[in-house]
């Protein structure tokens, strides 16, 4: 880890100010999993073509998220059986900046996400929040009264955009979750998803990067490998092959680093 930051280190800062113009928050996303070598090698080729977010003179930012679900996991079931159309509604914590938001994140048939947040405070159930019952009620399509805290994924978030300022690529690392209703924890650690944010088709570096490292897209959602991590009784059928692969990718790189 030390030799992936040492190499964000190097590359040229971005302050929050301007990446206000990009945002992206009308996007197409595209996740990668990858180990902590594939990462250093996919951060050497592209280094000298991606800015790096800084706040606070920290380019590692730390992140805590709270995802809220009906008390059956409507929105977890619905992305489990393949539903094009699905929301996901959380409240996100950076903790650097001190900021915390109302989110909610909706995917349509098209594959595109769209979001929507509010800034609030951080309390422990955003539904005590009457402004944040307002901005669910209205972009949100469940009863804001069935919705809970279910899940906290916590992790450190590595933020790059490219020169021409057409995408953003977010990188995770030390991804772990806790169930607030169970109380059981798990990890994917040390590994890493990276998601690359783009608003349309526009030639990416990263991209051509990725293709000749053999490095092929992976769709995975946070919220439902932490919730089947530590839900063992949810219905998980569609993401066991991905829970294997997980568990096989962090076995071979701890198996490395013993080496």
């Amino acid at each position: 880890m030390e030799e992936i930051l040492d190499i964000v280190q190097g590359m040229k800062p971005i302050t929050l100010e301007e990446m206000s113009g990009v945002k992206l928050m009308n996007r197409i996303d595209t996740k990668y999993l990858v180990t902590e070598r594939q990462l250093r090698d996919i951060l050497l080729c592209i280094r000298d073509g991606y800015y790096a977010q800084e706040v606070e003179g920290n380019r590692l930012s730390p992140y805590s998220t709270v995802y809220y679900d009906t008390p059956e996991l409507t929105m977890y079931l619905i992305h489990h059986n393949r539903h094009l159309v699905r929301d996901k509604v959380r409240v996100r914590t950076y903790v650097d900046s001190h900021l915390t938001f109302c989110e909610v994140k909706h995917k349509n048939n098209k594959g595109r996400t769209k979001k929507k947040r509010i800034a609030v405070e951080p309390i422990p159930n955003i539904t005590d929040n009457p402004e944040a019952v307002a901005f669910l009620t209205e972009k949100q399509p469940y009863p804001v009264s069935l919705l809970s805290p279910h899940l906290v994924t916590v992790f450190d978030r590595f933020t790059l955009v490219n020169y021409d300022k057409t995408e953003r690529l977010t990188i995770d690392c030390n991804l772990h979750f806790e169930n607030l209703r169970n109380g059981k924890t798990a990890s994917v650690a040390p590994l890493a998803v990276m998601e690359l944010k783009q608003d349309g088709r526009a030639k990416s570096l990263l991209k051509d990067v990725l293709f000749e490292l053999r490095i092929r897209p992976y769709k995975i959602s946070k919220y439902c490998i932490g919730t089947c991590m530590t839900c063992p009784d949810v219905k998980q059928n569609r993401f066991k092959k991905k829970l294997r692969r997980i568990e096989r990718l962090k076995q071979q790189t701890n198996n490395i680093s013993t080496i």
